[in-house]
């Protein structure tokens, strides 16, 4: 099985998911570091559609200006155009199977795609 994850190597949760997927015998793992190989705009809204959030459920706040820039208030679409431009926006991490797409946080919902 091949799984996706978009990864931020700073990250704790992010590195537990990976560390997860790596110890999984018969998976083999693509790691996509999203701050420096940025999502695009269809990949995102896809990833946040089929693991059943809204942009602004996969708004990451914390360690970013985006309460200041007031993100949380704008719609949808401004919010993933926002994470489009500036990756650090986006919560972490999302994984990808032919199983489906989950937001790992806590990182054992890797677990449900495997």
């Amino acid at each position: 099985m091949k799984a996706t994850i978009w990864h931020n190597p700073k990250c704790g949760t992010s590195r537990k998911t990976l560390a997860i997927l790596q110890e999984t015998p018969g998976v083999e793992v693509e790691v996509i570091d999203y701050l420096s190989t940025p999502y695009t705009h269809a990949k995102l809204s896809q990833l946040i559609a089929d693991a059943g959030m809204t942009p602004g459920q996969a708004l990451r706040l914390m360690g970013t200006d985006a309460q200041e820039r007031g993100l949380p208030d704008m719609d949808d679409a401004a919010i993933l155009d926002a994470m489009v431009a500036h990756p650090a926006y986006v919560n972490r991490p999302f994984v990808e199977t032919d199983k489906g797409v989950r937001f790992c946080r806590p990182q054992d919902k890797v677990h449900d795609i495997l």
